[in-house]
């Protein structure tokens, strides 16, 4: 890591340590409210009995079945499993944890997505977060990827590698992008350093983001992951989008 990539990650943990402290003085001043319809609730970050009904959690076919867009488009990651399917109740939580300022609900995503990898983690040696390029990490203020990746580490007991894999150029927002729009966005985007490559050499890793859509961030990355040396790149994430046509993870 470059010195000034590490002041940039250093300013961005200490960032992230203010803002958990203002969190915390938050929660002990405000009522605990459902992420989803912002009713009241038992404690910080769990949802409502409605809410919960809601969750679209998403269907595991078994080992070895493979989706049809993977048959049809191979991608370079493995295996991928996603906690929920992204909708309503999914999406107000992803769009609150990560513009919405709370934090707090790393945790309970981060859970779910380590039970929803269980069996992926049994078999990693290491995390690696999805990099945010450091201008949008430092309006957003933390790296929503980093923060799951935390979580499922705590839960599960695999490391995280957190500066290995780099965003090294800035990108247009991949929200209303179609596929190959999504894909041309993000080409050069992400590289591993020359630290991070001796990191990962030889590992079984998992990328881990918020959300799938398309794809192609993730499937970018374990390119760049396994030219690095990388042995081997699944994914966890949060939520997949699932379009009419698709068979969920």
């Amino acid at each position: 890591m470059t010195p000034g990539m590490h002041a940039k990650a250093l300013s961005g943990r200490l960032i992230a340590g203010v803002r958990a402290l203002a969190g915390m003085a938050l929660d002990s001043a405000l009522p605990p409210l459902c992420p989803g319809c912002r009713e009241l609730v038992a404690d910080h970050g769990g949802l409502c009995a409605a809410c919960w009904s809601r969750i679209p959690f998403a269907f595991d076919p078994g080992p070895g079945v493979l989706s049809l867009e993977a048959i049809a488009d191979p991608p370079a990651y493995g295996r991928a499993r996603a906690a929920v399917r992204y909708d309503d109740v999914a999406r107000d939580l992803v769009h609150a944890f990560k513009y919405g300022d709370r934090t707090d609900l790393a945790p309970r995503l981060g859970g779910w997505i380590a039970q929803a990898g269980a069996e992926l983690l049994a078999d990693a040696d290491a995390l690696v977060p999805v990099p945010l390029h450091w201008r949008r990490q430092w309006a957003r203020r933390f790296n929503q990827a980093a923060a799951l990746a935390r979580t499922v580490s705590e839960i599960s007991g695999v490391p995280v590698i957190d500066d290995a894999l780099g965003r090294i150029r800035a990108t247009r927002q991949q929200v209303g992008l179609t596929q190959a729009e999504r894909a041309a966005n993000i080409q050069g985007a992400f590289a591993v350093s020359p630290a991070g490559k001796a990191a990962i050499r030889g590992k079984r890793l998992i990328l881990v983001d918020d959300v799938l859509t398309s794809g192609a961030t993730v499937d970018t990355c374990a390119r760049v992951l396994l030219r690095s040396g990388a042995l081997n790149v699944d994914v966890l994430v949060f939520a997949r989008v699932v379009q009419a046509v698709r068979s969920p993870i």
